[in-house]
């Protein structure tokens, strides 16, 4: 079936049509949002394309019936086509001009036209009235055509143009079909086959006319990227068609290396064919011979400012974000290679990246020509247009290194906020590209959407450094109060040293004391060098003990320190991190205390966990200062206090799945009230996590 379809020129030329017009059709009325010229439009192609489909039919089964029914159908289409352009031309009384024109197409519809598969002699003695009717017609439609095109102002007939040279070659090839008829009496076989395809050919172009012309209430979008790769195919098709072609000549004059010669020939195109596609150049001249031809607006903006950002966005570990930056500007009009210049710490405009350019080790002071000329007119330089007529860049004066570079071509400013962050240079483009107000526009526009990047991921890069230093900060902050927690214990111990230094006890706890203050500032270096807190383990430690230690450690006899602390009282925690924090309580109260007052610490159990009170007799603190500033880091009620402890304290709290309050009023000391998690025993422990065990199971 395939096999006789394809010896059957006519079959395949309106099956062609008839697929075109299917096509075309179906979009339209996706896109049809009422009007009378689309109406019309549509009713047209609907007719054309039962017109192709009665011609394939006729085709294969030479029925007459068929011959007839497709002239009556070509008459319709015809004076739809005619009609249509009555309506763009705006004639005064547009009714009137239709029912005379329309006089063409229904009169040929009454004079059939003899088949062009008819017997010679058949069609000889037919009436030619019936050509010179259709002949009318194709005229009618030249002229009407041409009316349009001539009446269009400058403006519109970049719009109208693809319609009026579409409708015009078709009508033109109607004239030569039927005068040709009329001339020998009959239709031509071989033209009537090829008049599918003449057909099926106006239709891009209607379609280009009807996508640039909205008020025509059909909502079509000709996509760029379909119509470049339907061109570079369509130029790929008459390539391999020209290159077969001569490949059988080759081969046909080649005598005895006829064939030989043909193989290779073809090989040498297709290897060229691959080349070409391969080749950059030639898509970018491909790209802009179609957006300066085929659309009113050189870029879809849409697809342009998704792609811009896409490439923005992506995070590849080989390329950085300049050389993206760089890309994402380069792709806008063509260009290879690029380089980008950021504001570095000294205010000067150094080099950040660069793609496919050798390096410039040069900067660019924030107060010479080209960075003032930038910064106050957020100018696109053309370093072209600059090297021969530089007066049309008034008081600019482009530095050295720049003007030498041969491959130079655009200066485009990267602002954000009216500040210039930086500048990106791109190397001249791949196809020639006219610097119009809409390339310009662009640009600036991209420029200042790559600032505004850029500076987000500055501000980014900033905070992250702030935060490692508040980091760095807030620990040797914490390590600063420790050494001065160290310090008041070995002030204390210097302090009873002229009381006690001859008793051997003393002595021995001198020596337990330096060995403790040795040993806490060692580890106290080694967190400062490797940027984090010794992490020790979580073990249960009975409270009463570090409570002994902590007071026997923070006396000094001039203020008597009341312990209450019964043993077998635990909690799960970091030993020498509780210390540290029941220490700082002590050393408050101590602190805030005169001579003659009194420190109370006591140890207990309550249904709610394991209990530390620290109490004193001190100064206390107001109600507004405990609840807003007492646990907040960086607060104290001391003049040379840090305001650490405090916060230390209840940050470990509440680690631990604890809470912290305080009871304090001015004059009448302060009781400090931690609560910690109590400490199971281990053979409770272990029938807990059995029973918990078989719960589950």
């Amino acid at each position: 079936m395939l096999e006789l379809a394809l010896r059957n020129p006519g079959a395949v030329g309106h099956a062609v049509a008839a697929l075109v017009f299917l096509g075309f059709g179906a979009h339209l009325a996706l896109g049809w949002r009422g009007g009378l010229k689309a109406s019309v439009l549509l009713g047209t192609l609907a007719a054309s394309l039962i017109w192709a489909g009665l011609n394939l039919g006729f085709a294969f089964t030479e029925a007459h019936m068929l011959w007839r029914a497709q002239g009556l159908v070509d008459a319709v289409r015809a004076g739809g086509w005619l009609l249509f352009l009555i309506l763009l031309l705006g004639l005064r009384h547009p009714g009137r001009w239709a029912v005379l024109l329309a006089l063409l197409p229904v009169a040929a519809a009454f004079f059939p036209t003899p088949a062009p598969l008819a017997d010679a002699v058949l069609a000889a003695s037919a009436p030619r009235l019936s050509f010179a009717l259709l002949l009318g017609i194709a005229v009618a439609g030249l002229v009407l055509s041409e009316q349009l095109f001539r009446r269009s102002g400058e403006h519109a007939r970049w719009a109208i143009k693809p319609l009026c040279l579409g409708l015009g070659a078709g009508f033109v090839f109607d004239l030569y079909f039927h005068a040709d008829a009329l001339l020998f009496g009959r239709l031509d076989p071989a033209v009537w086959a090829a008049r599918g395809i003449a057909q099926a050919l106006v239709i891009p172009l209607v379609a280009l006319a009807t996508a640039r012309n909205k008020d025509w209430t059909l909502d079509v979008a000709l996509s760029r990227g379909v119509v470049f790769h339907s061109t570079a195919f369509l130029a790929s098709g008459i390539y391999l068609l020209t290159i077969a072609a001569a490949g059988y000549y080759v081969r046909y004059f080649g005598g005895s290396w006829g064939k030989t010669l043909q193989v290779g020939f073809i090989f040498a195109a297709l290897l060229l064919l691959g080349w070409l596609f391969s080749s950059g150049t030639l898509r970018s001249r491909l790209r802009v011979f179609i957006n300066k031809n085929f659309f009113s607006y050189r870029y879809d903006y849409r697809e342009e400012w998704l792609r811009f950002t896409n490439l923005l966005s992506t995070r590849d570990a080989g390329v950085s974000v300049g050389q993206r930056s760089i890309q994402a500007l380069a792709n806008l009009v063509e260009s290879p290679a690029g380089a980008l210049w950021l504001r570095d710490g000294e205010g000067r405009y150094a080099p950040a990246a660069r793609w496919n350019l050798p390096e410039l080790p040069v900067r660019e002071g924030a107060e010479q020509s080209l960075a003032k000329f930038l910064r106050r007119t957020g100018w696109v330089v053309n370093v072209q247009e600059y090297r021969a007529q530089g007066s049309r860049y008034p008081a600019l004066q482009l530095p050295d290194w720049l003007t030498s570079m041969p491959a130079a071509w655009l200066v485009v400013p990267i602002i954000a906020q009216e500040d210039l962050v930086g500048f990106v240079v791109l190397a001249t483009p791949r196809a020639a590209i006219e610097l119009d107000w809409e390339v310009l526009d662009l640009l600036k526009a991209a420029g200042r959407q790559l600032g505004s990047f850029l500076a987000q991921i500055q501000a980014s890069e900033a905070l992250l450094e702030a935060r490692k230093f508040e980091a760095y900060s807030k620990m040797s902050a914490f390590v600063v109060h420790d050494v001065k927690n160290l310090v008041a214990q070995l002030s204390l111990l210097l302090a009873n040293a002229e009381r006690h230094g001859h008793k051997p006890r003393f002595q021995d706890d001198v020596l337990a004391t330096v060995r403790h203050v040795t040993e806490r500032m060692n580890k106290l270096l080694l967190q400062l060098s490797t940027g984090r807190r010794d992490e020790e383990s979580l073990r249960a430690i009975d409270l009463a003990r570090i409570a002994r230690r902590v007071v026997e450690a923070k006396q000094d006899g001039r203020r008597p320190i009341e312990l209450h602390a019964p043993s077998g009282i635990s909690t799960f925690a970091h030993e020498q991190r509780l210390e540290r924090v029941l220490g700082h309580l002590v050393q408050n109260a101590i602190e805030a205390t005169a001579e003659r007052g009194t420190v109370k610490v006591r140890v207990s159990a309550e249904p709610g966990g394991a209990v530390i009170e620290v109490a004193d007799t001190g100064c206390g603190m107001s109600e507004a200062f405990v609840r807003e500033r007492l646990f907040r880091a960086f607060q104290s009620t001391k003049p040379a206090g840090m305001g650490i402890g405090a916060y230390e304290t209840a940050q470990y709290v509440k680690e631990m799945g604890g809470s912290i309050q305080a009871d304090s009023r001015p004059g009448a000391g302060t009781r400090i009230k931690v609560m910690l998690p109590l400490h199971r025993e281990p053979l409770a422990q272990a029938a807990a996590q059995l029973g918990s065990r078989a719960i589950a199971s």
